[in-house]
């Protein structure tokens, strides 16, 4: 992998349209952000491939699933969703339909799409949020929460999914709820999320309802006498049946960079390296 000599290297692969997509308020702090290591240069939607490959860790090129780019899988999604049955959909997804929206809550916020397939939200459309809900609006089977909670190995395909899940997602949160110690305080108040009681005995449990058939678990666990600190993240068993492994390493992926954003608001420098 070559490193970038500084931020303006990355900047002048970027398209400078400061689409926001990546969820960077400009293409020059997502350009500082890759130079910093906080953020990988394929995180840009719009990017060219072979440009940002140079940049990447080899574990990054070998890992990274193969699919469509994002704005092509998002227009296939929305194309799907604009043929269901949308009042059938939301009995089977644990939505509100009203006679032309069918709304379900993510992290406590509605989020809506109407009968033509436009969504309405007050979250961000970004990738991270709009591509799982169109995936859950068409894999979902209603499959009721089973309450025995696994990690990614443990699901369906997730297990070649695990190494770089643990990389990009659990290091970079057990780093952040290091540093700031306010982040689960935050979890449960911003993000409609719940304190529970341990299943493996952490410190600290927190159940964030991404959807409403897909809660999260992140349980961590202290420095305790130098042996430090660790943080795992869990799914519900029914996660099979109501999503897919890479939408759940997506979503992972997505909190992880939105708690860090949170966290450098506060003031704290996470270092992702």
């Amino acid at each position: 992998m070559a490193r970038p000599e500084n931020a303006m290297q990355v900047f002048s692969l970027l398209d400078k349209s400061n689409c926001r997509k990546c969820g960077e308020k400009t293409c020059l702090a997502f350009a500082g952000a890759v130079f910093q290591g906080r953020r990988s240069i394929n995180e840009c939607p719009t990017i060219d491939r072979q440009e940002a490959e140079k940049y990447l860790p080899d574990s990054d090129k070998l890992s990274r699933p193969a699919r469509e780019e994002p704005d092509e899988l998002f227009e296939q999604l929305k194309q799907e969703a604009a043929a269901i049955d949308l009042q059938a959909a939301a009995r089977r997804i644990g939505g509100v339909y009203d006679g032309n929206l069918l709304t379900i809550k993510i992290l406590g916020k509605n989020f809506s799409i109407d009968r033509e397939a436009n969504l309405i939200s007050d979250i961000h459309m970004i990738p991270w949020v709009t591509v799982p809900f169109l995936t859950y609006l068409l894999k979902c089977r209603g499959t009721p929460l089973t309450g025995e909670w696994l990690s990614m190995r443990e699901l369906s395909d997730g297990k070649e999914r695990y190494p770089l899940f643990q990389k990009r997602c659990e290091e970079v949160m057990q780093r952040i709820g290091d540093v700031y110690t306010e982040l689960f305080d935050d979890m449960v108040h911003l993000f409609q999320g719940r304190e529970v009681e341990s299943p493996f005995d952490s410190d600290i449990s927190v159940v964030l309802p991404v959807l409403p058939l897909v809660p999260l678990l992140i349980c961590y666990w202290k420095d305790d006498e130098g042996m430090g600190s660790s943080l795992n993240v869990f799914f519900d068993r029914s996660l099979d049946e109501n999503l897919d492994s890479e939408t759940a390493f997506t979503i992972g992926a997505g909190l992880t960079q939105m708690f860090e954003n949170l966290a450098l608001r506060h003031g704290y420098a996470v270092n992702t390296s």
